[in-house]
């Protein structure tokens, strides 16, 4: 199997040819709004600041908000990345005593909408998750088969694929990662290195849930799995699935992939025999991961909400997913093709995490620190 990524690859969980259309004509078809992930104080030493941007990666206002208000880039908080083509709006924040300077920031494209203070930081992956409003174009009369899709991924859960974005431009990442892996990279900047393992564990996650979905068990487990209740965030280890799968069809617990490293313990039992067939196809082993240092990720997700209202040529798609999921696994299953657009492919090649952010605690940084050489 190859590392380079490749959606036709990975097993679908709706049926059929999918609605079409295309993606991004302009910047206002593609909205993402983060969904934080706690109520602000309204008090505290950190202003909190509301931004929407259009044509600018979150990377690009972080630089010129800490150029305008003279400090360090370091001292701004963001709790995720947001790429330059879409309309795009989330939470930034600066230490409060730079307050006054606020009002002399201005960046074509970006409006502050709100400020309000917080007794903290705002810290890499600290929201809840995000909303998408996506319109899709040149799909006449699709809005019902569209709507279909999106209520079986309601009920069954959605793939919890790494996004193309994960793969860098061409889909080529993971195969510098595997020779990083070896020994056999001549990179040495550590950022990069990181980022392009990171590759090998998505692919090999990837293709662990595409045979989840070829052999009928999404939507259930396995004797082995670790199951992770989606209400507490508990993680199990599954010893009778007749017993749990139950519990897995109502959408209570789920079945988690493998990031591998050291400090995670491959999976055992049935699961572990689907497991090693997913790292076998890459011609691997768990002990090449023992640079990284591993988790585990849920191999479904579920839509907290979802609608779809047609347009005169398409439809209008509303959905929100938790953090460290993709927007892309949700448009591909009602799509089936131009998810992977121009504008996603130079988003990949900037280091950009376009859709959603990914649950990346093991890349130990944020995703705008990676520059363009890793593509």
């Amino acid at each position: 199997m190859s590392l380079v990524f490749d959606w036709t690859a990975l097993r679908a969980l709706t049926h059929g040819d999918g609605t079409g259309g295309t993606l991004r004509r302009e910047a206002s078809d593609f909205r993402v709004e983060e969904v934080p992930a706690y109520a602000l104080a309204g008090q505290g030493e950190h202003l909190y600041l509301r931004v929407e941007k259009t044509g600018h990666t979150t990377a690009h206002v972080l630089r010129e908000l800490a150029a305008q208000l003279g400090i360090r880039e370091r001292d701004i908080g963001v709790a995720g990345l947001k790429d330059r083509h879409a309309v795009t709006t989330q939470w930034l924040s600066v230490p409060a005593k730079h307050e006054e300077r606020l009002g002399q920031f201005q960046l074509g494209g970006v409006r502050i909408l709100e400020t309000t203070r917080h007794g903290n930081k705002l810290g890499m992956g600290h929201l809840r998750g995000n909303r998408f409003v996506v319109r899709v174009r040149g799909a006449p009369d699709q809005a019902g088969a569209a709507a279909e899709a999106l209520q079986l991924l309601k009920d069954s859960g959605v793939p919890n694929y790494f996004g193309p974005q994960r793969f860098g431009l061409g889909g080529l990442n993971a195969e510098e990662g595997l020779r990083v892996l070896r020994g056999e990279s001549r990179l040495r900047d550590p950022r990069v290195r990181r980022f392009l393992t990171a590759s090998v564990q998505s692919a090999v996650f990837n293709a662990f849930v595409s045979l989840r979905l070829e052999r009928g068990v999404f939507a259930g487990l396995l004797t082995g799995d670790m199951a992770k209740k989606h209400d507490t965030g508990g993680v199990f280890m599954v010893e009778d699935a007749a017993l749990e799968s139950p519990r897995a069809a109502r959408g209570e617990v789920s079945a988690t992939g493998t990031l591998f490293g050291k400090k995670t313990r491959p999976l055992v039992l049935e699961a572990g025999e689907l497991e090693r067939e997913a790292l076998s196809a890459f011609g691997l082993t768990p002990q090449v991961f023992t640079s990284r240092h591993g988790d585990r990720r849920l191999t479904r997700v579920f839509l907290e909400d979802g609608s779809v209202v047609p347009e005169e040529d398409g439809y209008t798609m509303a959905f929100t997913l938790p953090r460290g999921s993709f927007a892309t696994s949700v448009l591909r299953e009602v799509m089936k093709t131009g998810v992977d657009g121009p504008a996603l492919a130079e988003a990949e090649h900037n280091g950009a995490e376009l859709d959603g952010e990914a649950d990346d605690r093991d890349a130990e940084g944020p995703f705008q620190d990676i520059p363009e050489a890793h593509g």
